[in-house]
């Protein structure tokens, strides 16, 4: 609907350059340029290298959704950035841009959250969330749980990761099976061939004790040690490693967690689960979360999988579900914030 906000989002918190326009809850265009083949040499993300490739790549990026979407900056309502967390320069180089395309169109400028933008997100497919619902964040930096009542004005956090996220856990298991970075899709690949019954690995933060203290937190540090050790003594032995079926039971080890402690927290009376983050693409773990939430009642919302990696059109999501619910726009010396925290939304 015409009357429906248009709001273009820019996204460059660590090795994707991302700018979406979205009108509403439909997304009009999604420009995307990433950086993940400069950091596959060094096994993970340089910050340098980021903010260098951000640089070049953020106005080409821009020009490129504008033509997508059929619109010039004149057109749009607003215009929202991640402001945080993320990479510190990765941050400034969006935020910068964000400054500068608001002044020029005299244009009001949000600031918002990276984490709230990837829940924000799900609502270009599945239409307005439900409030309250429970949103499990997975990605390389971020493993946590959250209660969403009103994602324009706050969310609550109930458990985060106390040691390795789990998509870092996927990075550096995969460094330890031969295969490349980012980890993920690959560990993913390899696990289809391979049996998720073969190797017990731990599920940490789920025996009783743990749970008195840490009922919504994840912890993946154990199980990366535990597959180290595993292939390590294979290594030793002289024998093979079977790398699907070590894929395999990794990446079982890891969804039983997510799912087990998301639908946890769903018990409160919640019926709907929203996971976003890059390990939302994840095949297992989307396919295990509607299976054991189909017999407790509860509705998954996930994006498709394009959508649950960094992009711009999550922050373009967020800025326009902000600008209809009269949030007011950010002060124009809005920071880059690193560490900025899940309570906040919008700066």
């Amino acid at each position: 609907m015409a009357d429906e906000p248009l709001v273009l989002g820019i996204e460059t918190s660590c090795d994707e350059t991302g700018v979406g326009i979205v009108r509403g809850h439909t997304l009009l265009a999604d420009a995307l340029a990433s950086s993940v083949e400069e950091h596959a040499r060094f096994g993970g993300v340089v910050p340098e290298v980021a903010s260098r490739a951000h640089l070049e790549a953020i106005v080409p990026t821009m020009d490129r959704a504008l033509r997508e979407a059929g619109v010039t900056i004149a057109d749009v309502d607003a215009i929202a950035v991640t402001s945080g967390p993320g990479l510190a320069g990765a941050l400034l180089v969006g935020v910068a841009a964000a400054k500068g395309y608001a002044v020029a169109a005299e244009k009001p400028v949000y600031g918002v959250n990276h984490l709230a933008a990837h829940v924000a997100v799900d609502t270009l497919e599945h239409g307005p969330l439900p409030e309250p619902a429970i949103a499990m964040l997975v990605s390389g930096g971020h493993s946590s749980l959250l209660r969403v009542d009103d994602l324009a004005r706050g969310v609550v956090p109930l458990g985060a990761t106390i040691d390795d996220a789990a998509g870092e856990a996927f990075d550096k298991v995969a460094r330890l099976l031969g295969l490349p970075f980012p980890g993920g899709p690959y560990i993913d690949r390899e696990a289809r061939a391979g049996d998720p019954a073969s190797i017990v690995f731990p599920r940490g933060l789920t025996a009783a004790k743990d749970l008195a203290a840490h009922r919504y937190d994840f912890s993946f540090s154990g199980l990366k040690t535990a597959v180290a050790r595993w292939v390590e003594a294979r290594q030793r032995a002289g024998e093979p490693v079977p790398v699907a079926d070590v894929a395999a039971s990794f990446q079982e080890a890891v969804c039983d967690v997510l799912v087990g402690k998301a639908l946890d927290a769903c018990r409160s009376g919640i019926d709907t689960l929203v996971i976003g983050g890059g390990v939302a693409a994840n095949s297992r773990l989307r396919a295990m979360a509607e299976q054991r939430a189909e017999k407790h009642g509860v509705r998954v919302r996930t994006p498709r999988p394009k959508l649950c990696t960094d992009n711009g059109a999550m922050v373009a999501a967020l800025g326009s579900h902000l600008v209809a619910a009269g949030v007011a726009p950010t002060r124009l010396d809005l920071p880059a914030d690193s560490a900025m925290p899940l309570t906040v939304v919008s700066v």
